[in-house]
């Protein structure tokens, strides 16, 4: 899609075709403009490995949190 922007397609038709807003359309061009195909994939799995660990970083925190909450009660 960005390829057919820089061939002179205009960005409106572009954005009406794929179903998508030109904003849209230029956060994509800002973001991936400059990539080549296999390192916008590359950053694909990065982006979503990095969404996995936080995840899971946030759910350990909240066992975390559980377990010092029942260790701080007096048995």
């Amino acid at each position: 899609m960005l390829k057919e922007a820089e061939s002179g397609v205009p960005v409106a038709d572009l954005a009406r075709k794929h179903g998508m807003s030109v904003a849209t359309f230029h956060t994509w061009r800002r973001k991936y403009g400059d990539m080549e195909v296999n390192e916008a994939k590359r950053l694909r799995e990065l982006e979503d490995e990095n969404r996995r660990l936080k995840r899971l970083v946030a759910d350990l925190s909240l066992d975390n949190q559980m377990l010092k909450t029942v260790n701080s009660k007096k048995w």
